[in-house]
């Protein structure tokens, strides 16, 4: 359980938008959605990384 806290706080920006990416797919939400979802959901980390465009979230999933 502290190992999953740890390992929460020390995802890196790329890694939490590929993984949110994947679950929000796997729940049947359709890409716009995901992106503003993920666009909306990333000021709310413990440490908030620079503010990304959805054309930027879309390159760290698709490259």
């Amino acid at each position: 359980m502290v190992l999953d806290v740890l390992a929460y706080f020390d995802e890196k920006t790329e890694e939490y938008v590929r993984r949110r990416h994947r679950e929000l797919q796997s729940g049947g939400l359709a890409n716009t959605e995901i992106f503003e979802r993920i666009a909306a959901e990333l000021p709310h980390r413990a440490v908030t990384p620079p503010e990304l465009s959805l054309r930027q979230l879309r390159r760290i999933v698709y490259g």
